[in-house]
């Protein structure tokens, strides 16, 4: 039967596009619907900051008036103003296994972002490089963690049949070894000697302050990377009231040099842990049941998201300890609350000194994305 294409304006009906998820993952173990509301206001334009700086539209795909699929196409400005490189996104490109299916939410894609003069087309982005990125190729045993995609195994391979090729592959790592090793136990005692240098804890009473460091640190420490973009002001506030149910801590801390931020690690008790037998729905307990999970029980599993140090001290000899210094509080800080394990995700494959830091610290690639792209 021929396959009907629908598109949706973002915020006017969101219920096709994300139930199109539940019926693509309906048989897949590991998959962790997210939670509707969640996905609903990032698919709204007055509650998610992304539509004051890009453009979105949603498509999803019927065969027989069955949903068989769904795909986003976003223009995403401050990305082309850092970048000048002609990109516009796709997303949420989930799909049965299904060629025909998969060609025609690609070329929907295609045809508006051609319109509004795109010259590539680049993705998954969900919606934008600071939310989840890629189709998942290796580590489909696992679920998911927060914030972080999740694909079919067939997924890849229609996104190649269809005619994307690489753009890049991007890694996640396992840390699990307590074991950690000493001359990265050295650098975090020789750092931890020096009177100047402070490695504090996120103050949530100040909540909106240490995210406008967080945003500082972010901006400079990512500044000119693959696919990066400044986190906006209205952005970084908009985390900061989510982050606010979710931050321990114990794990997410600053780091300063004389009182000056010098650098960020931000890791996260995994949300899609405690979310995962929910079915998306908060409603009528899961709100309890979420929130007793994150906040008393705590997951096993943690997300580091980020761990970064501005130019001017890594370049500064002194302070040449102060990444490994930052892993391994990191690393005494998760398994000292109980947490057994952490995901560090994700990092570009040829990104070779932030890769070599995290193998030398003990951990192992588990999962790998790919980003593809097709001229247009």
């Amino acid at each position: 039967m021929s396959v009907e294409i629908r598109q949706h304006s973002p915020g006017r009906d969101n219920s096709a596009f994300i139930q199109a998820g539940h019926e693509v993952f309906r048989s897949d173990p590991t998959w962790v619907p997210p939670l509707h509301f969640d996905l609903d206001a990032r698919l709204t334009p007055n509650k998610n900051p992304f539509f004051k700086r890009g453009e979105v539209t949603l498509f999803t795909a019927w065969r027989d008036d069955q949903l068989v699929g769904r795909i986003s196409a976003q223009i995403d400005h401050e990305h082309l103003r850092v970048h000048r490189d002609g990109s516009g996104f796709f997303g949420f490109f989930d799909t049965i296994d299904d060629l025909e299916v998969a060609t025609h939410l690609l070329q929907s894609a295609e045809g508006w972002l051609r319109a509004r003069g795109a010259t590539r087309m680049m993705g998954p982005f969900s919606l934008y490089a600071n939310e989840e990125v890629g189709v998942l190729i290796e580590g489909f045993e696992y679920p998911p963690m927060m914030m972080m995609s999740h694909s079919r195994p067939y997924q890849g391979a229609l996104c190649e049949a269809a005619g994307l090729v690489k753009e890049k592959d991007l890694l996640a790592w396992r840390f699990d070894d307590p074991e950690l090793p000493p001359r990265a136990v050295r650098a975090w005692e020789e750092v931890k000697k020096m009177p100047e240098v402070a490695l504090r804890s996120l103050n949530l009473k100040q909540i909106d302050r240490e995210m406008q460091i967080i945003q500082e640190v972010y901006n400079d420490a990512w500044n000119g990377k693959w696919a990066y973009v400044p986190a906006l002001p209205d952005e970084v506030k908009k985390t900061a009231e989510d982050l606010k149910l979710i931050v321990d801590t114990d794990i997410a801390f600053v780091a300063e040099v004389n009182g000056e931020p010098a650098g960020m690690c931000i890791m996260l008790p995994n949300l899609n842990e405690a979310i995962a037998d929910l079915g998306g729905k908060l409603l009528p307990f899961g709100f309890a049941k979420a929130l007793y999970r994150l906040k008393w029980k705590h997951p096993a599993t943690s997300r580091l998201m980020m761990l970064g140090i501005r130019e001017k001290f890594r370049k500064q000899r002194r302070y040449g300890g102060l990444s490994a210094a930052m892993y391994v509080e990191t690393a005494r800080r998760g398994f000292a609350k109980g947490y057994k394990w952490a995901e560090l995700s994700w990092t570009r494959e040829d990104d070779a000194p932030i890769n070599l830091g995290i193998k030398m610290m003990g951990a192992r690639v588990y999962k790998r994305y790919r980003v593809y792209q097709k001229p247009l």
